[in-house]
C-alpha cells in the first residue's frame, strides 16, 4: 500500500545579508537620499491579512515591524537611459510592511507611498499596481537636523499627514541584527491584477547612522489600515542614501 505523503510546507526564510544580490539588468534605476528610517514593533496577526496572496510576515523574534520611511527618490529613469532631473526627482514618504513569500525570499510590501510629483504617481499606478498616491511634500536640512513634511492629495484619505524632525548622528559601524532586518531588503512584494510579483532590486550596502528624533507627528500609518502606533519608534535610523536598480524578476529554481 502506498504511503500517504503530506504536501510540502513553506520554505524557511532565506537569511538577512546586508549585502546585495548578484547585479540584474536594470529596469529601473535611481537613487535614495537621506532617508529617514522610523520602525514600530506590530503584531503579526494584525499585518496578515494586509499582505499579498502567498506571503506571510516577516519577523524578527516573533515580531513583526512596520516601517515609516521618507526621502528624497533622486533621478528616476529607466531600461538604462538617464534619469529624469525634474519629473525623476521628489520627496517621498512610504508606509512599508515586512513580508517573505513561499520560496523562502524577504522583501517589503508597501501600504502606501506619497510622492510630491503627480506624473510618476500616475505612472506607478497605473503601470506597477503600487499604492502611490499625490501629496504636498518638502525636506528641509539645517546642519545635521532633518524635516520631512508630507500632506495627501489624492487619492484620499485626503490630508493624511507626516512631520518627520530629527538629528542626523554618528556613522554605524556594524548595525545589530535587527537594524540589518529593518533595511536589507533586496525586493519588494506587491498584488499585480490578483497575482503576486516580486520585484529585486540591488544597491550597495546601507550607510547607517544612528540619528535623535525630534519630532513625529503622523497618520500615515493608521491611513495605511495598521493601528496607530503608540509611544515611540523601537528604532530611528538616517542614511545618506544609495544608487538602487529594479531588475525582472526571477522565478525560483526547483525545489526552492
Amino acid at each position: 500500500m502506498a504511503t500517504a505523503r503530506s504536501a510540502p510546507g513553506p520554505v524557511p526564510p532565506e537569511s538577512v545579508s546586508p549585502d546585495p544580490p548578484a547585479p540584474m539588468p536594470p529596469l529601473l534605476t535611481q537613487s535614495w537620499l537621506d532617508l529617514a528610517f522610523l520602525h514600530w514593533a506590530v503584531d503579526p496577526v494584525a499585518v496578515a491579512p494586509l499582505l499579498p496572496p502567498g506571503t506571510v510576515p516577516d519577523t524578527f523574534d516573533g515580531t513583526t515591524y512596520v516601517g515609516l520611511v521618507a526621502f528624497r527618490m533622486y533621478r528616476v529613469g529607466g531600461l538604462g537611459l538617464p534619469g529624469l532631473p525634474y519629473l525623476g526627482t521628489f520627496p517621498e514618504t512610504n508606509v512599508r510592511l515586512y513580508s517573505v513569500d513561499e520560496h523562502g525570499r524577504r522583501g517589503v510590501v508597501f501600504r502606501s507611498l506619497d510622492a510630491s510629483r503627480l506624473i510618476p504617481v500616475v505612472v506607478a499606478r497605473a503601470a506597477f499596481r503600487l499604492p502611490y498616491v499625490w501629496s504636498r511634500m518638502g525636506i528641509e536640512r539645517s546642519g545635521d537636523t532633518l524635516t520631512y513634511t508630507s500632506t495627501r492629495r489624492r487619492p484620499g484619505p485626503r490630508g493624511a499627514r507626516s512631520r518627520i524632525v530629527l538629528r542626523a548622528g554618528d556613522a554605524i559601524e556594524e548595525p545589530t541584527p535587527l537594524e540589518h532586518f529593518l533595511t536589507a531588503r533586496w525586493a519588494l512584494h506587491s498584488d499585480f491584477f490578483g497575482r503576486t510579483v516580486r520585484l529585486p532590486n540591488v544597491h550597495p550596502r546601507w550607510p547607517l547612522h544612528r540619528a535623535e528624533l525630534l519630532e513625529c507627528d503622523e497618520d500615515l500609518v493608521a491611513a495605511g489600515g495598521l493601528p496607530a502606533p503608540v509611544g515611540d519608534p523601537v528604532s530611528v535610523l538616517y542614511s545618506p542614501g544609495v544608487p538602487v536598480r529594479f531588475g525582472p524578476q526571477r522565478r525560483p529554481r526547483a525545489g526552492g
